[in-house]
Formats: structure tokens, sequence, C-alpha cells
């Protein structure tokens, strides 16, 4: 049994592929090297093909079209021997000389262990602006909706190996190239992660893999693996929209309570009612650790957003009528009652 399997997914590398092979095969590591592709049109899988015959160490793979990085995976996976496996881009943007040092963490009993843009003298060699932004913005929400992965600094990199073992009764869902989040979220709260730093070079041919498309299957991912709790607590809100605003025109209508209290109970009894339905539904797999402290958290995450909806309704009031004003400050403090929930309330699994 080899100590590594190497799967490199592929679409249009053929320019690439050469070089990066003689790279790895110049390094002294026991490497199975798996190339999976997608039906390039521009002859990578025959590029493959001449190199695996020769060096012994190479197996190819030809699929019918894209079908995705992640599928790609669980493809090279059914010909991979080794007891870790390694993913790595064929656009020599990941350094192949980069996996002398993750093999080395891997023999230390490492699970998971990840090629990091962002750790210390990690970097980047070219990142435009606004992909330096969506980079950093995605990493932002995957810590914030996957707290499994909090404690990465890069969780969305596409450099990493992982033992094998860590995937056994479970498969990849996700259609996308973010497969690194799946492996963090499934394996489990044992497993033994670490990063080390590398830097993510310039791509000299091809085009990037990164389209509008892969960024909505990453968005759908991150939705899924977060078990759609986004969306659970926006139903949630809106149950708590109808509670805020029948109370408060209740209490201002029919029992003339100034704008000001009506307002305080109206989103007193709305964060209650909030809490309810996201203890036993949004997070029913989290602990809040009793009744009365999750209340008290809850309450005290709810608070800047409370004051902002309270302030926007006396505010706006004055322009507009008092329940669309009072919508508008709904609106704003949601993604802060958001984000306190998941990550200071919510923020404990449940004890089997």
């Amino acid at each position: 049994m080899v100590e590594i399997s190497l799967e490199i997914p592929t679409y249009n590398e053929a320019g690439n592929l050469p070089v990066l092979i003689d790279r790895l095969e110049g390094l002294n590591l026991d490497l199975e090297i798996i190339i999976i592709d997608d039906n390039s049109p521009d002859g990578t899988y025959e590029v493959a093909e001449r190199l695996a015959q020769q060096y012994k160490n190479i197996k190819t793979l030809k699929r019918p079209g894209k079908l995705g990085l992640a599928s790609a995976i669980s493809d090279g996976l059914k010909l991979a021997s080794g007891n870790y496996v390694a993913v790595m881009d064929a656009d020599l943007q990941h350094p192949p000389e980069t996996l002398l040092k993750m093999v080395e963490e891997a023999k230390k009993g490492n699970d998971i262990i990840i090629a990091s843009r962002y750790t210390d003298k990690g970097r980047i060699e070219k990142f435009g602006f606004i992909r330096r932004l969506t980079s950093k913005g995605a990493t932002f929400l995957t810590h914030a909706l996957l707290r499994e992965t909090r404690s990465v600094k890069d969780p969305m990199s596409g450099f990493f190996i992982f033992r094998r073992s860590i995937l056994e009764g479970k498969k990849i869902e996700s259609s996308g190239y973010k497969v690194l989040l799946e492996l963090l979220v499934k394996s489990g709260s044992e497993t033994k992660v670490t990063e080390i730093p590398y830097v993510f070079g310039k791509r000299t041919l091809g085009e990037s893999k990164l389209t509008v498309g892969e960024n909505l299957k990453f968005i759908s991912l991150l939705l899924m693996l977060s078990h759609y709790r986004p969306v659970k607590f926006i139903t949630v809100g809106i149950v708590g929209i109808l509670v805020n605003e029948g109370l408060l025109f209740f209490l201002h209508t029919y029992f003339a309570m100034s704008l000001l209290f009506a307002g305080m109970t109206s989103i007193e009894t709305s964060i209650l009612t909030n809490f309810l339905f996201n203890h036993f539904w949004t997070f029913r797999d989290r602990s809040v650790g009793g009744w009365v402290r999750g209340v008290l958290k809850y309450n005290l995450v709810a608070l800047p957003g409370a004051i902002i909806n309270l302030l926007t309704l006396l505010k706006l009031s004055a322009i507009t009528h008092y329940l669309i004003a009072n919508i508008i400050g709904i609106i704003l403090a949601f993604a802060v009652n958001y984000l306190g929930s998941e990550m200071i309330v919510w923020g404990r699994a449940k004890r089997r």
C-alpha cells in the first residue's frame, strides 16, 4: 500500500500537467497519482495517458464532462489505495513541494492537513481587490455558519490531505470545489486538524475555476452543511415580526400605550417567542446550557438589535407609519441577532 494517494482533478490543464508531474516525481515521496479529467477539450486526458506510460505510479480516469470537483474526488477515491488522500489543483498555484511538509504532519498523526494561505508566512502572490474581498467574505461566512471551521484560518483551501478513514460511512454531497468544508464538518470533533503555510502562486496557463456558478454552489453548500439554519432563522424571524407588529398595534391602538412602552413590550415578547422557536427548531442540535441562562444570553445578544429596532421605530415614525418604521428596524436588527445566536447563544453541540 502506498503512503499517499494524490488526486488531481483536471479540466483544460494540458499545458500545466507535464510541469506539475515532473515536479511531483522529483519529490522523495511514496506517491500514487490519480488524474481525474472531465473530458477536457484541450487534450488534457491524452497528456495524462502519456505521462502514465512514462511514470508507473500514475492512474487516469476520464469522465464524460464537467461534473464538479467533489464528484471527481469521490470517483478518484475508488482508485486510491493509500491510507491518506491528498487533493491539489493542476494549475501550479499549489506548489508541489509543500506536500513534503504536509506528509510530515500526516506522519505525526494528524487527520486533516491543510495548506493555508492565511497562517503565518502563508500568502497569496496575486489577488485583485475584488477577489481578495470575496475570499475574506467567504471565510467570514464559513466561520459564522459552520462552527466546526472556526479554528481553521483557511477553510476554503483547495490543497489538503486527509486520512481516508474519516470518510468511512459518509459521502461527499457537494458538487462544487469546497470539499474541505464537508470534511471539516462531517469528520467529527475528535479529528486532528493542522495548517501549514504556503504561497498561493500565480496561474500561468488556463482559466480560473472561480465562476458565478461556483459561488452559487458555495452558498448552497454552506446552507446544506449548516442544516439550513439561516433559512430557519428567517422563518422564525417572520413569526417574530407578526408577534412584534401585532402586539405593537394592539397595545398602542387599543390600550393607548405610548409608542416607547408599546415598542419595548412588543420587542421583548417577540424576542422570547423567537428564542423558543429557535431552541426547539433552528438550533435543536445545540445546547444553551440551561433555560434561564439561555434566555439571558439570547436577550443579551438581541439587545443591540432591539436598540436598533426601537430607535428606528421612534425616529422613522415621525415621517412614516409606525408599523412600517418598525418593520425597517426589524430588518436592520436581523443580521446582528443571527450572528449572536449562531456564535454565542447556541455555540455548543448537545451532549449525546
